[in-house]
């Protein structure tokens, strides 16, 4: 069972790098509404600025702590809760505004990679 859970952290953890620090201002097929960048896509679900680097903040800390969750498997499990509690709000905020569900579909893998980290860690 560790190597599926510290598989899914390193999964999540470059997924989230990947977003917020190499695909920062690129488009793709999954931002919200015809947002092109990622403060686009806060913009297009009616969220202020602050709102958007303080995800960010969290995202990228979460992603660390997972990171640093291989070694120090105490720190495992909150940033995987955090990053659950994360990827629900993402979900909603594609509801919000009428998304196509392949839109969602990262956050919902990312969801479910964390829930397995959070809960596989009790196991």
């Amino acid at each position: 069972m560790n190597i599926i859970i510290t598989s899914c952290q390193i999964i999540i953890a470059l997924g989230l790098l990947n977003v917020w620090l190499l695909r920062y201002k690129r488009k793709t097929d999954f931002r919200g509404g015809s947002a092109e960048t990622l403060l686009d896509e806060f913009k297009a679900y009616g969220l202020p600025t602050w709102f958007h680097y303080l995800v960010g903040i969290l995202k990228i800390g979460a992603a660390l702590a997972l990171l640093a969750g291989v070694w120090m498997p105490a720190l495992s499990s909150p940033a995987a809760g955090l990053v659950c509690v994360l990827m629900l709000g993402a979900l909603s905020m594609h509801l919000k505004i009428g998304d196509p569900v392949k839109k969602s579909l990262p956050a919902f893998a990312m969801l479910l990679l964390s829930a397995t980290v959070l809960f596989g860690a009790r196991i």
